[in-house]
């Protein structure tokens, strides 16, 4: 079975979602159900089919998250020892070689990307130019809009 890294917060969140889901949602979805089932014909009920549709959302959700932490390998960047290679987790500084513009990324699990919190993906294309590289390497991002250069500043274990 492969394994898909994931950070130890990435765990953690699917791990929240997942006891919200199951100890909150579920439950309130069942009792919506039940109410709706009292008011008699279940054909033109549409509370009872408006939340029968929230319970498959609901189940769907579980059983993915559940797959998701039964193949995650978790790691902790910060039990690792600092050094200037870039690996999975950790928070790498950039520097646009052509406009000397400086960005900071952390690199995380599929799930956990988010471009609005600068967490991107291992799979993305910056992701894996810089993955391996060490500070002052400069890695080259085959981006839609064309090759961009970046020179990797610092590594950090965030």
């Amino acid at each position: 079975m492969q394994k898909f890294p994931m950070t130890v917060e990435g765990e953690k969140a699917l791990r929240e979602e997942l006891e919200q889901l199951k100890k909150v949602d579920r439950p309130r979805i069942v009792a919506a159900i039940a109410e709706a089932r009292e008011h008699g014909d279940l054909k033109e009920n549409a509370e009872y089919h408006a939340a029968r549709e929230q319970q498959g959302f609901c189940e769907g959700r579980i059983q993915e998250i559940e797959a998701k932490l039964s193949t995650a390998q978790v790691i902790d960047v910060k039990s690792m020892p600092e050094g200037d290679k870039v690996i999975f987790g950790a928070t790498v500084d950039l520097v646009n070689v052509d406009t000397d513009e400086s960005i900071t990324y952390k690199i995380v699990g599929e799930d956990e990307a988010d471009v609005k919190s600068n967490k991107i993906s291992i799979t993305s294309p910056i992701a894996r130019a810089v993955i391996g590289k060490e500070v002052g390497d400069v890695a080259l991002v085959k981006a839609p809009g064309g090759d961009v250069e970046y020179e990797i500043d610092s590594v950090k274990h965030i």
